[in-house]
């Protein structure tokens, strides 16, 4: 079960503005990729469960996050159905991110207080999200819709919380474009875990990326408020 309540997990994702998500066959390297972003601040990381075996890798990353990444909430991505989330839950998942918004999906996590986020992209899967008790949605591709969608959205509900994913990338300007228009926080793969980064296992290089991204999405928003 989760580490972390889902009041904690939403705190840690809107304190550190990122959500870095990965997925690789090999556990060694899944490591190396979470350990690299915790040294640079991230305390919340999406392990995106899209190969076979994904369990099992999983459950090993969370034993591995439990006992040498303290404070760390490692949640699971890309869940497409309420049986997924039920068995990732019982992992240790301490949130779910959906790629579309699934009602049994928002069941199964609402049973054990289970932060998720769903993958909406009109105003109205994001009302229907939130009355299902929802605090955040997970907008994807983010880059299909621009900054200017959230924009629009926070118009005539400034209450919603949106986390841009697909095509953020670790710099000021790209960053600010997201903050400026809204966004609480961003969720970020192969913009900040390139294929570079695996293929060298430069891990220094992503601990320093996840830094710095960090830090630009805390002094931008100091600059907003």
């Amino acid at each position: 079960m989760a580490k972390f309540s889902r009041i904690e997990v939403i705190n840690k994702m809107w304190d550190t503005g990122l959500v870095p998500l990965f997925y690789h066959n090999e556990l060694q390297v899944v490591k190396n990729v979470v350990k690299a972003c915790y040294d640079g601040g991230a305390r919340v990381f999406e392990f995106t469960s899209r190969g076979d075996f994904a369990f099992e890798i999983f459950r090993d990353l969370s034993k591995y996050a439990l006992v040498e990444l303290p404070g760390m909430a490692l949640g699971v991505g890309s869940v497409t159905d309420a049986a997924m989330a039920s068995n990732y839950i019982q992992l240790g998942a301490n949130f779910i991110i959906t790629p579309v918004l699934r009602e049994d999906i928002a069941v199964v996590c609402n049973r054990t207080k289970t932060l998720w986020s769903p993958g909406c992209g009109t105003l109205t899967e994001i009302a229907k999200a939130e009355e299902l008790g929802c605090a955040m949605v997970k907008l994807f591709p983010a880059e299909i819709y621009g900054p200017a969608f959230i924009k629009a959205v926070k118009g005539p509900q400034p209450w919603t919380e949106i986390m841009p994913t697909g095509g953020v990338s670790p710099t000021e300007e790209s960053l600010k474009s997201w903050l400026d228009a809204g966004a609480r926080c961003v969720g970020m793969g192969s913009q900040l875990i390139s294929k570079e980064i695996i293929k060298t296992g430069d891990y220094t290089l992503l601990e320093n990326k996840t830094r710095f991204a960090i830090n630009t999405i805390k002094s931008l928003k100091s600059v907003v408020k």
